[in-house]
């Protein structure tokens, strides 16, 4: 397989197979990331995709069960587009199970629930969506380019579709002075989504970025390690989903949480208040540790 620049992937993807079919983000504005600074989004030429999947060797090929569209944005391509890729996919690799992608909510509205319908017919099955928060104030802050309304109601047409979804957000992305505001109102909305899976990351300043120099001004004062845990309880204690593995280990976070809810939400909270009250209880993650 031949990748352009630095190819990202959801951690719960590491045994799949990446298929690079976009360069780059088609929205590339938000505050807080780097990905793709130095990766202007294009359409991979179809041809050096089908290159890629037929010149696999035939043991590859048999033993691929899931496949990750890369970079991150895939489904900015139009549904005959992803038609094409996926039914290629399906002719190429015998044992396909699954295919997945990252996608963000102007990319699924500018869809049907016919056209996500027929993509989820052709074996793709969940869509990775940075909700980032459910506070139109902090959206606005980090450029995100898109109301907590809009996400919503494109996550809607994904969910009647049939695809899963699993919807990040992050913590300390309101800086200090909007914190609780943005946590309860991102439980809100992942309330009002119901996702299959909801993961939580914390703000790392990325060099280079907006945020970084935001910060680095003074304008933006970030919660210190447990006004990110304060974030996270108030997540949980707001987020009410039919049946959702929630999770906030990633490497980012200075503790990780998870469990399925409802069932697990009042556990969740309790351990939660138990290290807020006592922090000195609890280890957290050091600060030089985090993404390691």
């Amino acid at each position: 397989m031949r990748y352009h620049g630095a190819v990202i992937r959801p951690p719960s993807e590491a045994n799949s197979l990446i298929v690079q079919v976009t360069y780059g983000c088609s929205n590339n504005t938000c505050d807080f990331c780097g990905t793709y600074l130095e990766k202007p989004f294009a359409v991979r030429p179809f041809d050096e995709v089908v290159d890629d999947i037929l010149n696999l060797p035939s043991t590859v090929r048999n033993r691929v069960d899931r496949v990750f569209l890369a970079d991150g944005d895939a489904m900015a391509l139009s549904p005959g587009k992803l038609h094409a890729i996926l039914d290629l996919l399906h002719r190429a690799l015998p044992n396909l199970e699954r295919v997945s992608s990252y996608a963000n909510a102007r990319n699924l509205l500018a869809k049907s629930v016919e056209d996500l319908a027929s993509l989820r017919e052709r074996k793709l099955e969940l869509v990775y969506l940075g909700l980032e928060s459910g506070d139109d104030q902090t959206l606005a802050d980090i450029h995100k380019g898109m109301t907590v309304a809009e996400q919503i109601e494109g996550c809607r047409r994904a969910s009647a579709a049939g695809i899963g979804l699993s919807v990040t957000a992050i913590l300390g992305l309101a800086g200090a002075e909007r914190s609780l505001p943005h946590a309860r109102a991102t439980g809100k909305a992942l309330s009002a989504i119901d996702p299959q899976f909801i993961g939580i990351l914390t703000l790392m300043l990325t060099p280079g970025t907006a945020m970084e120099r935001k910060v680095a001004r003074g304008e933006v004062m970030l919660p210190d390690s447990l006004g990110m845990l304060h974030e996270l309880r108030e997540i949980v204690a707001a987020t009410d989903v039919t049946d959702c593995l929630f999770r906030s280990n990633h490497a980012s976070n200075y503790l990780p949480v998870g469990g399925h809810l409802p069932r697990d939400k009042a556990a969740m909270v309790a351990s939660l208040d138990k290290v807020l009250t006592a922090p000195e209880s609890i280890r957290l993650r050091p600060e030089s540790w985090r993404l390691l």
